[in-house]
């Protein structure tokens, strides 16, 4: 009956704990420089320095400035992914999120899909231990689900699980979980938390079976973890003692705190704050899965006309945009898709359309619009990185005889007319990265009730539809190539870029790396010897 068996997983991407589906790029603060010569600035996908002749020091508190409280301690209840990212350390699930999008063993050591793709049978890592002592068995992870799908008879917490049918537990170490669909994009969703079996008390004192374990929580001032010494996974076993949260709302005082060495690490630091820290620090940037674009309103004239979508692509320069808006810290774009999103992301579409005012005017005078037209470019007020974008774009297409008129209105506003109603020729917005590519392409469908960007194509429809049921990772992983590709042939919008994430450190702090959702892996850091 079984017919695909992993031991190593691989191939999935993962889902994000929960993120809002548009966003203005997390702040309305620029993305720190990709170099200042008063910090050293790297991937995030490599170690912020050399570390190989430096003396790694085991034990020490590592202390972070997080600008918001946590919304509940309970990873069902949370709803802030500020919150998911500290607690991920105290929980693990049956896989974790990887650097690539892929998923990676954790508390489930292999698995194996059924030929028809309902059925999953998960073998689970035996010895783990939770935070309290109590073993891990597949009993806490029927616990888990049933309470994420609802199937305990309460309302479900996550629509994530809904598919699920029915959870079989044949022995302490298989999970058996049916679906009443099948859904390609359900193993992605087995990075959540599993909890102790008929434990109640998570908002208060939260148990799981991460590297890290809850100390305690005090409103506006910390939220303090200490190392679990019983932690299953030896690889992953974490060399830091302590981890440090500390509220600190005010970026300003984040950054001065960095200074003074009475904080190690700035999770989320802007242009100014980077240029203000001065020597001794690290800037870890890479790509933060986030789309930021120019959607336009397929169904309003002119933009109706493909021609002229393509025409408005080829009068913007991204280039001139990441230059000048992004200080340089961005990934151009030429589709929905982050290069964050290594497994699924289509390179070379970045190229398609090449500045060209020339060609821009030729597409426009095919399409009757030969004198050009008015455009108005609708932007959320409280966003400057997307006004900043707007007052560009809007330069460039002058160059083609648009003449485009920003409107900003309040972010309130904006999802109202724009997102909700469709009220709107063209807008710049961010679209925050979700870790299953359905989420990500599956906005452009003709039947989701939020395709505020109007596209309708039945060759993409048919696509993503097929993609969502595919299990074969090769063969999906391709179909969202393709699907990315009908957008970019039919510009559906301006893609532009994933403007770059900046985390800042101290400069003896290493072992930090960039995920594409937002994730901090203390196990995987350490000091060394200054």
């Amino acid at each position: 009956m079984l017919k695909i068996r992993k031991t190593f997983v691989t191939g999935f991407s993962t889902l994000a704990v929960l993120s809002m589906v548009i966003s203005g790029c997390g702040s309305s603060a620029s993305p720190a420089p990709a170099a200042s010569g008063t910090a050293q600035t790297t991937n995030g996908n490599s170690p912020a320095q050399d570390s190989s002749s430096m003396e790694r020091v085991e034990g020490g508190t590592v202390r972070v400035a997080m600008s918001t409280e946590p919304d509940n301690l309970d990873p069902y209840l949370s709803a802030a992914t500020d919150t998911s990212s500290m607690m991920d350390n105290v929980f693990d699930g049956l896989f974790e999120a990887g650097e690539n999008s892929e998923l990676v063993p954790a508390v489930a050591e292999s698995y194996q899909i059924s030929e028809d793709g309902l059925t999953y049978t998960f073998n689970i890592r035996k010895g783990i231990k939770f935070h309290d002592g109590s073993d891990l068995t597949a009993e806490d992870v029927a616990y888990s689900y049933a309470k994420l799908s609802g199937l305990n008879g309460k309302e479900p917490l996550s629509s994530k699980f809904a598919v699920i049918e029915k959870i079989e537990t044949p022995d302490d170490s298989t999970v058996v979980v049916k679906l009443k669909a099948k859904d390609a994009a359900f193993l992605a969703a087995n990075i959540v938390a599993i909890v102790p079996k008929d434990y109640e008390k998570q908002s208060e004192k939260p148990i799981g079976a991460g590297p890290f374990q809850f100390v305690s929580y005090a409103p506006g001032q910390q939220l303090v973890l200490e190392k679990n010494d019983q932690f299953y996974d030896q690889e992953r076993k974490p060399a830091l003692d302590r981890v440090e949260f500390k509220i600190m709302p005010d970026t300003n005082s984040s950054v001065l705190a960095l200074q003074s060495g009475d904080i190690d690490m700035i999770p989320g630091i802007s242009a100014q704050g980077a240029l203000q820290l001065g020597t001794g620090f690290q800037i870890v940037s890479g790509p933060q899965n986030m789309v930021q674009l120019m959607a336009l309103n397929n169904t309003v004239k002119p933009l109706d006309d493909v021609r002229v979508r393509q025409a408005i692509n080829h009068a913007i320069d991204k280039d001139v945009i990441i230059q000048t808006v992004a200080e340089g810290n961005g990934a151009k774009l030429g589709s929905n898709m982050s290069p964050a999103m290594k497994m699924y992301y289509q390179e070379g579409l970045e190229n398609r359309y090449q500045p060209d005012a020339q060609k821009a005017k030729a597409l426009l005078k095919e399409a009757g619009y030969e004198n050009g037209f008015k455009l108005t470019i609708t932007v959320p007020s409280n966003y400057a990185f997307h006004v900043d974008t707007a007052q560009v774009i809007a330069e460039q297409l002058k160059a083609v005889g648009i003449d485009a008129q920003i409107k900003q209105i309040e972010w309130s506003s904006w999802l109202e007319d724009v997102y909700n109603n469709a009220k709107y020729e063209a807008t710049i917005v961010g679209l925050t990265g979700k870790l299953d590519p359905h989420e990500v392409l599956g906005r452009y469908e003709t039947t989701y009730g939020k395709n505020f960007f109007k596209f309708s194509n039945a060759k993409f429809d048919d696509i993503v539809n097929r993609a969502r049921t595919e299990i074969d990772v090769t063969k999906r992983a391709d179909m969202y190539k393709q699907a990315q590709t009908v957008l970019t042939e039919q510009a559906a919008a301006v893609y532009i870029m994933d403007p770059s994430r900046s985390v800042a450190l101290k400069e003896n702090l290493h072992g930090f790396t960039m995920y594409p959702v937002q994730k901090y892996d203390f196990a995987a850091m350490y000091f060394s010897k200054k």
